[in-house]
């Protein structure tokens, strides 16, 4: 524990430098604002930024990215209470008690509690990535090839096969990210790989390109092509406060919607919409005032949502940093930024980039307060950003995303190949294809088969090394229980149902 603490004095002594305080503000405010705008969220902004990272030094741009994920997440509640139009996919439980709250003139006080259940949902939260980030750091030093291929393998089937709307559609998804990652020169034989002779595929394709092309470029296009005219009604806002009476009926709900996001984040493909979802259902269970529940609004039902959605974006932070696994879109695009630096997450990561580490956790307690500054008195500044009209917006970002792409190479292709991505992009939304596993499928592939092939020497070529090894194992019927028990549930209801 003395050493957790001493690690941690360390990462605010360079956290709290002039130079890393203003990129967590910027990173902070500009989240926050994203958060504000329907259909941008922090996976499109962190994607259309990451060219950034040839500039800026490793610690601060983490710390920027990290800011602008968590900041959205604040922000996203804004438009859920006051347009009924959520932000984020993790603030769509919110709009159903606030906007609700908003329409009987209580708007103000949805906004406090879901601002103040954020930032105590965060701190806990960041406590608890504190705690346990080392301690799941020193036990996956002890985890070799086949392990970490069975972890991966985990990941590749609970983000593509499992929370989606059709299995189908993630398996497929995912295998044109695997696909992707293939391209290139292999590493072992020095064989060119899926080129189609041209010389720009053959340092393999940029993670920076396709995320900014899938989201950046994808999303913007798809929102202005089919949800651009859209017009919402504001409710008026009123003063931002909770009476005492709110204050009893909201810490109750921070509480247990903490202890339902944070081990929901660290899981793969966990998301914030399962634990936000029960966290609802939790509160208007255990509520006094039931009544309440979609009529006029219940407080808990905006407190209770809101601590376990950023509970859940704190807890992602865990197994990114420590396996090295991204458990949600934004994730696997921060991984891909601490790739361009050349770093590999992992255990490994605690102690070859220790100060980085140690700097962005404690970032995260900074940028919590940060936060809850920026939200409480200026929210009626972020709902000015609300009348900037979306051709505007979207433009910008179409132009932002040109300049960055093109800034790393000065290469027209991957111009012309990030307009390419984003149509599939746009036609991955439109047909309900989720975008999420082909990111991971690109970033994680190549590992996946380094350490597929690192396994199979060690098992001098057979397969049974998987089995062998009592983790691996354990971690493969974990996977195929994944896999096989909700369609044995399903096909047993519908079995009754017949």
């Amino acid at each position: 524990m003395t050493e957790i603490l001493n690690l941690l004095a360390g990462g605010f002594a360079t956290a709290a430098t002039p130079v890393n305080l203003m990129w967590a503000f910027i990173g902070c405010a500009l989240g926050t604002a994203i958060g504000v705008l329907p259909g941008i969220g922090p996976a499109v902004t962190v994607a259309m930024l990451l060219p950034i990272t040839a500039q800026v030094e490793p610690t601060a741009s983490m710390i920027f990215f990290a800011g602008i994920y968590y900041g959205a997440m604040y922000g996203g509640s804004t438009t859920s209470i006051l347009l009924n139009t959520p932000g984020e996919t993790g603030t769509m439980v919110t709009a159903l008690e606030g906007f609700k709250m908003a329409k009987h003139g209580r708007a103000g006080a949805a906004l406090a509690t879901s601002a103040i259940g954020s930032f105590v949902a965060g701190t806990i939260a960041t406590v608890l990535v504190t705690l346990f980030a080392p301690v799941v750091a020193d036990f996956a030093v002890r985890l070799g090839p086949p392990e970490y291929f069975c972890i991966m393998l985990l990941a590749f089937t609970t983000v593509s096969a499992v929370l989606g709307k059709s299995a189908l559609r993630g398996m497929t998804a995912l295998f044109v990210g695997l696909a992707m990652g293939l391209v290139g020169i292999d590493q072992i034989s020095g064989a060119a790989r899926y080129t189609v002779g041209v010389p720009e595929f053959f340092d393999g394709i940029e993670v920076v390109l396709i995320a900014v092309g899938l989201f950046a470029v994808g999303e913007t296009l798809y929102n202005a092509l089919y949800e651009g005219h859209s017009v919402a009604e504001m409710t008026a806002m009123g003063k931002v406060h909770m009476t005492r009476a709110e204050w009893r009926r909201s810490w109750p709900a921070w509480l247990r919607g903490t202890a339902l996001g944070f081990p929901f984040g660290t899981i793969p493909a966990g998301g914030t919409e399962i634990p936000t979802f029960l966290s609802y259902a939790t509160e208007r269970k255990l509520s006094r005032h039931p009544e309440e529940f979609g009529s006029r609004g219940a407080i808990e039902g905006v407190a209770g949502p809101e601590a376990a959605n950023n509970a859940a974006v704190t807890g992602t932070l865990v197994p990114l940093l420590t396996l090295g696994i991204p458990t949600s879109v934004t994730t696997a695009i921060l991984l891909s930024a601490l790739q361009n630096y050349g770093l590999n997450p992992g255990p490994q990561l605690f102690t070859t980039s220790s100060s980085l580490v140690w700097a962005l956790i404690a970032s995260l307690y900074i940028g919590n307060v940060m936060l809850l500054v920026l939200n409480l008195p200026m929210v009626g500044l972020w709902v000015k950003l609300l009348k900037i009209p979306r051709a505007h917006l979207y433009a910008g970002i179409l132009i932002f995303a040109s300049v960055g792409v093109y800034g790393m190479r000065q290469s027209a292709f991957d111009l012309f190949l990030m307009y390419g991505v984003g149509l599939l992009g746009v036609l991955m939304r439109r047909y309900d294809f989720p975008t999420a596993p082909v990111i991971v499928g690109l970033i994680l592939g190549p590992l996946a088969e380094a350490q597929l092939r690192n396994a199979l020497s060690i098992g001098e070529g057979s397969w049974t090394i998987f089995i062998t090894r009592p983790a691996s194992l354990v971690l493969l019927v974990i996977v195929l229980a994944v896999v096989l028990v909700p369609r044995m549930v399903r096909w047993r209801r519908a079995a009754r149902a017949g």
